[in-house]
């Protein structure tokens, strides 16, 4: 309902608690991708600090620009005030794209100025692709079950945002539990601190203070100085063109600018839940051409509209506070502050924002889905953990090779499958269940809501769509390729023609399940 007299204002106390999580988690980010790009794949620092983070700081300003206008017209449409959408760089994409493209790139050739020109060639092609999500994107989510959106939405918050910061918690106590009951206290709890200051700023200031003690912070100024943001298009240029002589890459880089334009459109389900509507092709859009703006300047990373607008609402933040963000990180970026803060802020002080992030996302879902949709929200959670599993089994088999073990089998080695086999470890199905985990998820949750629901026909449309995905790749694959029935799609297609065909043949009301519960709205009590 509309109230002519209401006005709209982007700034509001509560945008200041808001500013310093949503801050942390872009800082968690670019600190991440800093130290892979320099340590991992020995990108000079004028690369990193002056173009790498500079261009990422770009495209975060301008998709920034973008969502506070779209706050000012949904409150003026709706006549009431929405919490603005958070942006920032996708945390899943950027680990593909740094091992999946750039690092393939670095250690076949020992070239980071390619690696880096591949990086944003990729970057550039990948946000055309996020942009052209604008195009389904709309249809996609109204088709969609809202349990099997933020169900798979849940699933990376479970394992990658929540679990991964709450283990470097604990890996890092005396830092990460003073910072973490902070947290609980002031964004879980929502109990008062001392002065009404931040939870989110008392959390990194004690974890600092802590981690100065024991030394395990300090303070240093290099990589401090002025680097402003120039378009590279000459090295734009040379990466695409790398990117066509080895198509190989788009086989990584396709699939995983769809699960960004579906990420977004799962991020903009999740704010309409919280009761914050926004047009989703719009905000696709807007993803795909902050990305490629990002690229021209020096940024390989997506960005998207990120998860946890719920946590930020629950806050009661406007726009003041992504508005924080977008002048504070590209300062920090322009005066290399990130790399001083980089040293002087430890990651287990800014953890517990992720995981309370995490928590605040998976509460929301809970409250805004029915009660029997639960399962779908559950079974859609399910593929990610078996990502997770994957990429850490990964990450063990490289452990063992860096410390001499000799004759390491692959993983996917016939016989060290079958061994893990007898171990209980179930490598080829959480292989099939992680490629394409966020699809899959939001498949598996539409279908078991639709069924729910009695929607035969929209459960068989999405079986059928993933017999169709997983004949190319798509999901439950390790690249695209052309189609073949495996029994993975074959499986898909039997439960598709159940879907379609059972119903048939029985009268509606023999389909019913009585044991079904109904869920009833309570009735409160006038205030």
């Amino acid at each position: 309902m509309r109230d002519g007299s209401y006005t709209y204002k982007l700034f509001h106390r509560s945008d200041f608690s808001a500013f310093w999580a949503l801050f942390t988690d872009n800082l968690i980010n670019l600190m991440v991708l800093a130290g892979i790009c320099q340590f991992v794949f020995q990108m000079p620092a004028d690369i990193v600090y002056g173009r790498i983070v500079p261009g990422a700081a770009i495209a975060i300003l301008a998709g920034i620009a973008v969502y506070v206008v779209l706050a000012k017209r949904a409150a003026a449409q709706h006549g009431r005030d929405v919490t603005a959408l958070p942006y920032g760089i996708s945390t899943p994409v950027m680990f593909v794209y740094l091992f999946g493209v750039i690092g393939p790139i670095y250690w076949s050739t020992n070239d980071p100025m390619l690696a880096w020109q591949v990086g944003i060639g990729a970057g550039f092609m990948g946000g055309i692709v996020a942009a052209m999500g604008a195009i389904i994107g709309p249809w996609l989510k109204r088709v969609t079950p809202r349990a099997g959106m933020l169900g798979t939405l849940c699933g990376i918050a479970l394992v990658f945002i929540g679990t991964v910061p709450l283990a470097t918690v604990f890996e890092n106590p005396f830092i990460g539990f003073a910072s973490m009951i902070i947290i609980l206290w002031g964004l879980v709890g929502r109990f008062r601190l001392p002065f009404n200051i931040p939870a989110g700023l008392l959390a990194l200031i004690v974890g600092t203070v802590v981690a100065f003690a024991i030394g395990e912070a300090k303070i240093s100024v290099d990589g401090v100085g002025f680097y402003p943001p120039m378009p590279y298009f000459g090295d734009l240029i040379a990466g695409i063109q790398h990117l066509f002589a080895n198509p190989e890459l788009f086989l990584v880089l396709v699939p995983v600018q769809i699960y960004n334009f579906i990420e977004t459109m799962n991020n903009v389900e999740s704010a309409e839940a919280a009761g914050d509507h926004y047009p989703v092709a719009t905000c696709q859009i807007t993803d795909g051409v902050g990305t490629m703006v990002g690229a021209v300047f020096g940024s390989p990373f997506p960005t998207t509209a990120y998860i946890g607008h719920p946590a930020y609402k629950r806050m009661g933040a406007h726009a003041g506070y992504i508005i924080g963000v977008g002048v504070v990180i590209p300062l920090a970026a322009f005066l290399g502050l990130l790399a001083f803060l980089n040293n002087l802020i430890p990651v287990a002080a800014a953890a517990p924002v992720l995981v309370f992030v995490a928590l605040s996302l998976i509460t929301n879902t809970a409250h805004s889905v029915k009660t029997d949709h639960m399962a779908a929200v559950t079974i859609a959670m399910m593929p990610h953990v078996s990502s997770f599993l994957m990429v850490k089994w990964g990450s063990l088999m490289g452990a063992l090779g860096a410390v001499g073990v000799a004759a390491l089998p692959q993983l996917g080695d016939d016989a060290l499958t079958a061994a893990l086999l007898q171990q209980g470890a179930h490598f080829e199905g959480h292989l099939a269940l992680s490629q394409g985990a966020i699809l899959t998820g939001l498949i598996w949750g539409a279908i078991v809501a639709s069924v729910i629901d009695g929607n035969f026909r929209n459960a068989g449309g999405f079986a059928l769509a993933a017999a169709i995905m997983s004949s190319l790749g798509v999901i439950h694959g390790a690249s695209l390729h052309w189609p073949e029935l495996s029994g993975v799609s074959a499986g898909y297609l039997i439960a598709a023609a159940f879907l379609y065909i059972y119903p048939l043949f029985h009268k509606e009301d023999e389909l019913v399940n009585e044991n079904v519960v109904v869920e009833e709205v309570p009735n409160t009590p006038a205030e």
